[in-house]
Formats: C-alpha cells, structure tokens, sequence
C-alpha cells in the first residue's frame, strides 16, 4: 500500500477516535477497515457510551464492516486504528481474516495514558510471533490525538 495512501486511512481513523472523545464515548482509539481501496469499516471506542467493555474501535470497525459487506470474513481487509491493538482486538481481527493492522500508538503509550493494555500484553505476549501482520504507522499523528485526549476531562476504565 502506498504511504499516500496510509496517511489518508490513519488520518481518517484519528477523525473516527476524535469523534468518539468528544462525544465522551471512550478513549481516543479509533478504526478504519479497508478492501480494494474502499473503507467498508469505521469505529471508535464506544465503552462508555455502551456500557460494554467490548467497545473498543477494532471491535466496532470489524462489526460495522461486517454488516457493511454481509459477511463474517474480512479476508483481504486492512484495518488502521490509532493505537497497538489489545489482545481481544488483535485475535478478533485474526479470527475476522485481516490482512493487516496498521497502527498508530504503541501499547506502552496506552499505558501512558491510563489504558491497561500493557498489563494485559506482559500476561498474554507472543506479539513477535506475528511476523508482518501488525506495523506501526503514523505515531506522531495519533500521539496528537493522546494528548489532546489527556488535556480533556475524561473518565479511565
């Protein structure tokens, strides 16, 4: 894929998480999925907003395009989401056939503001495992978001 091409689905997937945050729907995590050059997919953490701890954008993104393309398996999708997947969105993208995860913040950077996931990640591991299927691309982009995420009120889960 193309770095034009990157740039124009990560910015989308920080415009998804904004979106979210300023609606006080959950943290600054937002998705996109891609098929042939087309978003099939859009979410952002909504575990507020539903009460549901599942609401994570990945989640959202994978159920929006699954609907969007009447069908269980994403196989040939890409997914960009602005921060390193947990492990429950990293298995349910495999499980859904992604190709690919692009993103943004890395899980120590959830960390740093105030996310659990690297708790979660010391306990389960295995990322090296994975090869190619995830890559970060455009941290400094998505550290803008965590930060104007940090300067607003907000409730950590």
């Amino acid at each position: 894929m193309e770095t034009k091409d990157k740039m124009k689905y990560m910015k989308m997937a920080i415009e998804e998480a904004r979106f979210g945050i300023r609606h006080k729907h959950g943290g600054p995590f937002g998705s996109v999925i891609v098929k042939d050059g087309e978003i099939v997919g859009y979410g952002h953490n909504c575990v507020l907003r539903d009460n549901d701890p599942t609401c994570h954008g990945e989640m959202m993104a994978i159920r929006d395009a699954c609907c969007n393309l009447g069908t269980y398996d994403l196989s040939g999708c890409v997914l960009f989401t602005t921060g390193e997947p947990c492990h429950m969105c990293l298995c349910a993208s495999m499980w859904a056939n992604i190709e690919k995860i692009y993103y943004g913040c890395t899980i120590k950077d959830n960390g740093a503001i105030g996310f659990r996931d690297d708790k979660f990640d010391g306990i389960f591991g295995g990322r090296e495992l994975l090869g190619d299927f995830l890559e970060p691309y455009g941290r400094r982009m998505c550290q803008k978001l965590f930060k104007e995420y940090l300067e607003q009120q907000h409730t950590i889960y």
